[in-house]
Formats: structure tokens, sequence, C-alpha cells
């Protein structure tokens, strides 16, 4: 028996696939600790995992700021918090070893840089798993990292790649932690985050198919591309009775979402009440901050602080979000239009995607309103095309859920005996 460690960073939705690679890993008989924020201790321990808490709150104080969702500011905040973080994850991954011995392979994100130092401090076998194309930033498909790069994708490859060439800009904002713990620990300084320690050696894993993003000529050698990841604890959690109650008793309502991370979206609650007034629809709003939608709903509009996409999705009719990965694996999943309203990170170049799929459409949060969301909403809602298209894609899922071969993959690359 393996003993995996898992050791993801961010919001539940950045925790969920790694959850559901705990599970498939759980089947074949190995062990496996997963090790992040207190927050999700609970996701983690009713999805039979074990358990190690960070000692610090930098995810809970990276959720807290707003600029998280502030188009080019998210990425400043979340490269803050996790150079602040990358102490945390080294305490813990040794305190692991202290008790228990050395674990047999690490599977992280990039963004993760302590599973990274202790690769390099320990030689524990490191996989990189990178949720979003966004994390293929490659000149021959410039990734939409910020609507400006529209402008870089116009110049010659040659041009591209000398661009790209440059140093990350965000590296500064991570690097003076990173670096004061591998002076700590006697590991040689990355000079650069993005050149250096964006993708393991050991190995890549990315959670998204060929159809959404295909694999370009400069990706790791050493990479498995698979399929969505689309755990959501619907297992776990079924859907409330007066949500299930209020699915039943009329029409396919509208859904919308911040993304479960997002604790200031007032504004965004605030249209998407207005919208569905205007439409004269029902509407189920979630949130796990339900303080963030207005006062006096009407009972058109159900308000929830979770439910399982998997068995939500299915009675809506067009789901409005943010853009998050999980959330549109889960939208392609159950076949309906979607409506992103894109707001920071990797959501802008996710919900290209989705328009180039021809399954939905977007809008910045920045210019989400009434007047230019609606005609956009009614689009989603009444066209058949886009639907029959969702459908398909819901199809391709369906065909490809045996995650075995990806398993076997991992087990045979890295999970050997010591």
């Amino acid at each position: 028996m393996s003993h995996i460690l898992l050791l993801p960073f961010g919001t539940s939705g950045s925790v969920l696939p790694f959850i559901w690679l705990g599970r498939l890993l759980l089947r074949r008989g190995h062990r496996v600790t997963m090790i992040t924020a207190r927050i999700h201790e609970k996701l983690a321990i009713r999805a039979g995992l074990e358990f190690v808490a960070v000692g610090n709150d930098a995810v809970e104080e990276m959720l807290s700021d707003p600029n998280l969702w502030r188009l080019g500011h998210g990425s400043k905040v979340a490269y803050q918090h996790a150079g602040r973080a990358t102490i945390d994850y080294v305490d813990a991954i040794e305190a692991v070893i202290a008790r228990e011995g050395m674990p047999d392979v690490m599977l992280a994100p990039m963004i993760c840089f302590g599973a990274r130092l202790m690769r390099e401090r320990r030689r524990i076998p490191l996989v990189s798993v990178h949720l979003y194309p966004m994390m293929f930033v490659s000149p021959y498909e410039v990734p939409l990292v910020i609507p400006v790069f529209r402008w870089l994708r116009l110049l010659p490859l040659w041009a591209r790649k000398a661009y790209l060439a440059l140093p990350n800009p965000l590296d500064v904002f991570a690097l003076p932690a990173v670096w004061k713990c591998c002076s700590a620990n006697g590991v040689t300084r990355p000079l650069s985050l993005w050149r250096q320690w964006w993708h393991s050696p050991d190995g890549v894993l990315a959670l998204f198919p060929e159809w959404f993003s295909k694999p370009r000529p400069d990706w790791p050698q050493n990479l498995l591309q698979w399929n969505f990841p689309l755990e959501d604890m619907a297992r776990e959690q079924p859907l409330e009775a007066a949500l299930m109650g209020f699915l039943k008793a009329g029409e396919k309502p509208v859904l919308f979402t911040a993304g479960t991370g997002h604790f200031h979206a007032e504004k965004f609650f605030a249209t998407a009440a207005a919208l569905t007034l205007k439409l004269g629809c029902r509407a189920v709003f979630l949130t796990s901050k339900t303080s963030q939608v207005p006062a006096d709903l009407p009972s058109s509009i159900f308000v929830a602080a979770y439910a399982p996409f998997s068995t939500l999705l299915p009675h809506a009719s067009v789901f409005v979000h943010h853009g998050g990965i999980g959330t549109i694996g889960q939208s392609l999943a159950a076949g309906i239009p979607q409506l992103v309203v894109d707001m920071a990170l990797d959501q802008h170049d996710n919900a290209e995607r989705v328009v180039h799929l021809g399954v939905g459409l977007s809008i910045r949060a920045s210019r989400f309103s009434i007047e230019r969301a609606l005609p956009l909403l009614q689009r989603c809602l009444s066209d058949q095309e886009m639907r029959l298209k969702a459908q398909e894609y819901a199809a391709r899922i369906r065909a490809n859920r045996d995650a075995g071969p990806m398993v076997e993959w991992l087990e045979g690359k890295f999970m050997t005996a010591r």
C-alpha cells in the first residue's frame, strides 16, 4: 500500500478535484492524506481521506480579500498568499514524515510551492496537477490570462515566444517567502517559479479533456491529459427537501452563483435578482455567504448555501456563473447553456473556451448589468442550437467516465514501493 499526499491550495473548487483523486486512490487500496487549509477538513473527512491542516490561515485571508476577484489583481493576491503558505505546507509535510515516514508521492497544484520545495529537499516524487488550460502558457495557443492578451495572439510566433520568455511579473509576489523557506531548509532558491517550478519533472496531470484544450508542441512530455473531475460530494449531501420542493413546483429555474469562494458578490446577486424579475423566470441563487443576496426576494427565487451541481443542474434551464473550471465542467456534464460572468484568475480563459465550444456566452463582471446581460441570458434560454451543442458535449463526458487508466498511469509511474 502506497501513501499519497494531496496538497491543494484555494477554494473548495480547487479542493474537490483532489478529493476525486483521493477517492479513486482509496479504492485501489492506497492510503491518502490531504494537507490543506482547515476550512476544507470536513470535506476531506466525509470523503474518507485522512486530513492534516496547515498551520496558518493564508487561504482564509486570501478569500476575505475582495481584490482576489478583481481583474488584474486576482493572481497577485493568490501568489502573495500562496508564497506565505509555503512554510506551512513544508511544516505539515515534515510532521507527517516524522510520524509516519516518507510518503510515496505528492499530488499538488503548481501554486502549492511547499510541495515543490519538499520534492527538492526530500526527493519525494511530485505530480503537478493542473486543473485548467491557463496553466499551459504557450505561444502556440496564448491563454487569455488577462483580456489584453488578445493582442499578443496577433503577433507572429517568434514574437509571441520572445514575449513569453520575459520574466513573469507574478514571481515577485511569491518569491520572497519561497526564498526564505528555501534558505531555511537548505534548498537551492529558484530564480523563477515560472521557469523552474511550473511543471514537475516527475509528471504532470491535466484534468480537462483534449476537446476543451488541445495539447501543444511545447507542453511537458511527461504529461497525461484526462477528463474533468466531476466531484461535488453529491453522495454525502443530497439536495435539501426545501430546494427539491421548489424545483418541483414550477418551470426549470435559472441558476446563479459567483463561486463558493466569493465573499464579495453583492452586486452580482443584485443584478441577478433584477434579471430574474425582468424575465419573469424562476431562479436559484447559490452562495456560501447568503448575506450577499438582496433582502426581501420574491418567492420565485430560492437561496441555498450549497447544492451539488450534479444533482441540481438537471433541474436548471441555464447556468449563470463565474467561470471556475469545476463549475464549467459540471455545466458541460449537465448539457445546459451557460452565461459566464468572468471576474479574474483563470475565468477569462475558461469563458472564452465556453463560447468557442458554442455552449454558452460570456460577459466580464465589470460589464454585468441588466441592460448588457439581459439579451445574453435571453439567448441562452432560447437558442436551441446552443442547447443541442451543450447536450453533445454532455454525451462526450458520459462516454469517458472510466478513470482506471489514469490511476494506473499514476501507479505505474510513481507508486512503486520504496
